[in-house]
């Protein structure tokens, strides 16, 4: 259970999401049947070594919602107070969200980030707002409005989200806490339209690290997440904290230090994403497995990671000067805890 009410959410928020948050992909058996326990483990003693506040238990890698209730029993006792957890409502159908969120609760995350699954097909924004109404009055818990292009809410509005919805969601739905602000990705617009208009009543979100830490030279951020940057190790909780106090020149610094790494993940993710909107997480998974975490195999539907690509990711680290394992790329789909 979240240490607040539900009608405190938003200055709960205000005092508690700070920082970076990380995401944790679950890891399975070699036979796909379980959840690799000592794996969740490893990875999020692994965030809290990094320095990151919080973690999004990842649910879009066919895990079911009782599944999730465990992943999120696993972290909760595994982090020990370190690091607080986002559950990840990313299901199928509304009534998988509502019970996975139940167990999620129930088993201590601290907050809930929202999605919106690929057979969600609005044409209306009243659709969507009917979505985000019925997942936010399932959960007492604070809730981070996600807004994003892949949803494809461009067909209503060529913001997705645009100001006057969020309007709308703000004034009726008390447990938005945070907006994850990236509507017109890849540009930042939908970040500064949000920080504009809402940056007194919730807090704005900027997850993309090429994009927070300039942006903080004219904007208060006090959080950035849930995105793909625990690859990073330490780099991204250290050098948005240095942003975040006053020491903005020396994290642009450090931001420039590891462009070649930066530029090595921004063309892969590209190379593969192509159109489709859709995120290869597999990647992801083997971009933290060179930061020293698990790795290990996904159910499917599961993407691939072409060898060239992993050459490129892994001397993207090395000419960065960010820490890079060693292991041969052959032991990433085992992964540091098999089971």
């Amino acid at each position: 259970m979240a240490d607040y009410a539900k009608h405190e959410g938003r200055a709960w928020a205000r005092e508690y999401l700070t920082g970076c948050s990380a995401v944790t992909i679950p890891t399975f058996t070699a036979d796909l049947k379980q959840l690799n326990e000592d794996a969740i483990r490893h990875d999020i003693e692994r965030a809290v070594e990094h320095g990151f506040s919080y973690t999004l238990l990842m649910t879009e890698t066919a895990i079911t919602p009782e599944e999730a209730g465990r992943f999120t029993a696993v972290a909760r006792e595994t982090a020990a107070g370190r690091l607080r957890l986002f559950a990840h409502a990313a299901f199928g159908t509304l009534d998988d969200n509502i019970e996975a969120l139940r167990l999620a609760e129930r088993e201590g995350a601290d907050l809930v980030l929202l999605a919106y699954p690929p057979q969600f097909w609005p044409t209306a924004q009243q659709e969507i707002y009917d979505w985000t109404r019925a997942v936010c009055d399932s959960t007492s818990l604070g809730v981070m409005l996600f807004a994003l292009p892949s949803w494809g809410f461009e067909r209503v509005h060529p913001a997705g989200m645009p100001v006057p919805f969020v309007r709308h969601v703000l004034d009726t739905i008390p447990n938005i806490v945070a907006i994850k602000a990236e509507q017109g990705f890849p540009l930042v617009a939908g970040v500064c339209e949000m920080y504009h208009h809402f940056r007194d009543e919730v807090v704005i979100s900027c997850p993309i690290e090429a994009d927070a830490i300039p942006l903080m030279s004219v904007m208060d951020l006090q959080f950035s997440g849930t995105s793909n940057t625990q690859w990073m190790s330490d780099w991204y909780p250290r050098t948005f904290e240095l942003a975040r106090t006053g020491h903005w020149a020396e994290a642009m610094d450090r931001f420039w230090q590891v462009q070649p790494a930066r530029l090595a993940a921004g063309a892969a993710a590209q190379a593969y994403m192509g159109g489709t909107a859709v995120l290869n997480r597999t990647m992801w998974k083997y971009q933290d497995w060179l930061a020293g975490y698990n790795g290990g195999p996904l159910r499917a539907p599961a993407m691939r990671v072409p060898d060239r690509l992993m050459k490129s990711l892994r001397a993207g680290l090395q000419a960065a000067g960010l820490p890079v394992s060693a292991d041969p790329d052959s032991e990433f789909m085992t992964g540091r805890h098999p089971a």
